[in-house]
């Protein structure tokens, strides 16, 4: 048998507490350091554990134990059900993580797989403890305000085109920080709604699903001793909460894990404004049907051009372009089914993405270019740019119509 070497735990973040009569080893890891990884093996080396909880969700511990599974992704399905940006902002974050593992030599969540491998290989099992990152990052969208909103986006959209390597200094703050909240470190550390969602509503479940894990465990068993692998930036936080936290364990999950229904507001400010272009447009046939014609052929030309410019700035195939183009001006009458769906599933249609384009994903959209050249990553982009295009050119032509009329 191997000599662990406990060394490797010198200087490692280590909190242990007990909580319900079960003892809870937490380790806090950073997600792009070797040192963490060793601490982690040396932990399992070193002492004997009933279990191993790690601050993963079960899409992203798919996603670390098969590395290859987005290949499986149907493309119509993730539009069809309106699942495209999420998709697309979980893309974002894979490339943030490609430029870590390519500057610094090491996958981030490689601590994770050494705890789920070290967990298999004594035959415990593996807690997944945290929340599933697509209701992080709805709760997140949602509890900020409208120019957050823009904000958040153009933040996205520019860490695509950034090239230069993460600083040093940017390294160091991602070891004492939680990886959802480096990567949209600008915004977390000025909005207190988005680090809410981003961190402490996930200290809170972590610790409600410990605590309804080891509720689990058999009080008859000769040890209950778990090993916990979280992020170091969620080490005092879960702590506390695991310590204080009260009340029923399943049900502050269950609430933490529902996503609040969108603002009305939204909704109600667009119909206004289509309703109030709509007033204008019968007033102005109303007043002279020349009057009218221009206004409508403004409203098509407006709204049809820019959702199509959209599309060709995506590099989007002319029959994406047309589709793009027609879809823009009839939106107000299919609402839910957003214009930039239209053109994407017609551009999954005519390019249809090959093996190699779902092989490749992962390297190419580490690259601003890949975007363009991936047709999986095309056609999401295409959504984008062209729902972007259709809002813009609907606000255009309200305020190109209405001042027409006076």
């Amino acid at each position: 048998m191997t000599t662990p070497d406990v060394t490797a735990l010198e200087g490692q973040p280590i909190q242990r507490m007990e909580r319900d009569g079960v003892q809870y080893v937490i380790l806090g890891t950073a997600h792009v350091s070797r040192a963490s990884v060793q601490a982690v093996n040396a932990l399992l080396a070193s002492e004997h554990f009933d279990a191993v909880a790690v601050e993963l969700c079960p899409s992203r511990a798919h996603g670390i134990r098969d590395p290859e599974a987005f290949k499986q992704m149907d493309l119509f399905q993730v539009i069809r059900q309106g699942k495209a940006g999420m998709v697309a902002a979980s893309l974002v974050l894979g490339s943030f993580q490609k430029r870590l593992a390519a500057q610094y030599g090491i996958e981030p969540g490689a601590e994770m797989k050494a705890a789920m491998d070290g967990a298999d290989a004594r035959d415990v099992p593996v807690w997944l403890v945290d929340r599933e990152v697509g209701t992080t990052l709805k709760r997140a969208w949602r509890s900020v305000g409208f120019f957050q909103r823009f904000g958040l986006m153009a933040g996205m959209l520019g860490s695509v085109f950034e090239r230069e390597d993460i600083a040093e200094e940017d390294i160091e703050k991602l070891k004492q920080s939680d990886l959802l909240e480096g990567a949209f470190s600008e915004f977390a550390s000025g909005s207190a709604p988005l680090y809410h969602a981003l961190i402490a509503e996930r200290d809170s479940f972590m610790a409600a699903k410990l605590r309804e894990h080891g509720a689990a465990m058999d009080p008859a068993a000769p040890s209950r001793k778990v090993l916990v692998v979280i992020g170091a930036g969620h080490l005092k936080g879960m702590s506390a909460e695991l310590a204080e936290q009260h009340g029923d364990a399943r049900a502050l999950t269950d609430e933490l894990a529902t996503t609040p229904p969108p603002a009305k507001w939204p909704k109600v400010l667009a119909v206004t404004v289509v309703l109030a272009i709509f007033a204008a447009i019968g007033y102005a046939f109303y007043r002279s049907p020349s009057l009218g014609i221009d206004a409508l052929k403004n409203w098509i030309l407006l709204t049809g051009g820019l959702s199509a410019l959209g599309a060709l700035i995506a590099g989007a195939h002319p029959l994406s372009i047309a589709g793009a183009f027609v879809a823009g001006p009839l939106k107000p009458f299919r609402p839910g089914i957003p214009s930039g769906a239209v053109s994407a599933m017609a551009e999954a249609w005519v390019r249809r993405p090959r093996v190699l384009d779902f092989e490749r994903l992962r390297d190419d959209i580490t690259h601003w270019t890949g975007w363009w050249k991936n047709r999986v990553a095309r056609t999401l982009l295409n959504f984008f740019l062209v729902s972007m295009g259709t809002i813009a050119g609907e606000y255009i032509a309200g305020v190109h119509i209405i001042r027409s009329l006076f």
